[in-house]
């Protein structure tokens, strides 16, 4: 079976004449690139306005002048919290834009298009392939990438690794693909075509991370390679949802190798 292969289609009998052709990868969404931006704004703004009033009450709380980047790691839960209302504000906001402009279902306007059982079985090893994948590249280019990175601040504690694994598969890859190949790749694939578009969305899903990956070229180029690799599945199958899957499954793959090298996060200096 191939994984690529559109998702929506029909079964055929032996005698039913042979399946149409699979839709262009050309794409037309309600939505255009002004409308990522401005969800990129909307989202800055929150996600701003909410760290504000975080460090402002860690401060007033602790009667300390101001809260370093490692102080605040300390706090991973309630930054993860705060992260998933800036997510859930993220969405609500994408679902006003395309109610705005779009009469049918919002999973329609954004092509989630849920696979078969089938196919889910076969995305989840994708994700966990994805996964096996990347941690291989990382030690092949092991020298070039910080022996400590800000993204090991978030794992400082047992309760912050179990925050960081909940977040890290069940809210972070649904919101990620949401806007990345839901609404950003096809608003540049309109005018760009799928190549430009999948280069340029792997691009931006690679900067996302570039602050917890402390802007080194290896991680940030083994990241960017994990967003072109969902970016294609989507543009091939038309389905969000798949790429939400593989997401999910290489996140979680990756979270459950720490949690065992760690032996249920009790050594976290091995992570």
């Amino acid at each position: 079976m191939d994984l690529l292969e559109p998702i929506p289609h029909a079964e055929h009998g032996e005698n039913a004449p042979p399946p149409p052709p699979p839709p262009p990868l050309g794409e037309n969404p309600v939505w255009n690139f002004l409308d990522v931006l401005l969800i990129t704004g909307f989202t800055s703004v929150i996600g701003f306005i909410a760290l504000v009033l975080l460090v402002a009450t860690l401060v007033s709380s602790q009667n300390s002048p101001n809260l370093s980047p490692a102080e605040l790691a300390k706090h991973t839960p309630l930054l993860l919290g705060i992260q998933t209302l800036v997510y859930l504000a993220m969405m609500g906001f994408m679902w006003i834009i395309v109610r705005m402009k779009h009469d049918g279902p919002f999973l329609q306007a954004i092509s989630w298009n849920m696979p078969r059982l089938g196919r889910v079985v076969l995305f989840l090893l994708a994700g966990a392939l994805l996964a096996m994948f990347s941690e291989g590249a990382s030690l092949l280019l092991s020298r070039w990438i910080p022996k400590s990175l800000p993204m090991d601040d978030l794992f400082r504690t047992r309760a912050s690794a179990f925050a960081m694994m909940f977040f890290g598969i069940v809210v972070a890859p649904p919101v990620e693909e949401l806007f990345f190949r839901g609404f950003l790749y096809p608003a540049l694939a309109r005018p760009l075509g799928v190549i430009f578009s999948v280069i340029l969305t792997a691009a931006g899903f690679a900067m996302l991370h570039a602050s917890q990956l402390a802007l080194a070229w290896a991680p940030l180029l083994i990241i960017f390679i994990v967003g072109a690799v969902l970016t294609v599945v989507r543009a091939y199958t038309k389905s969000v949802a798949a790429t939400v899957i593989i997401h999910m499954a290489y996140n979680a793959t990756i979270l459950a190798m720490a949690l065992i090298s760690t032996q249920g996060f009790r050594d976290l200096d091995k992570v």
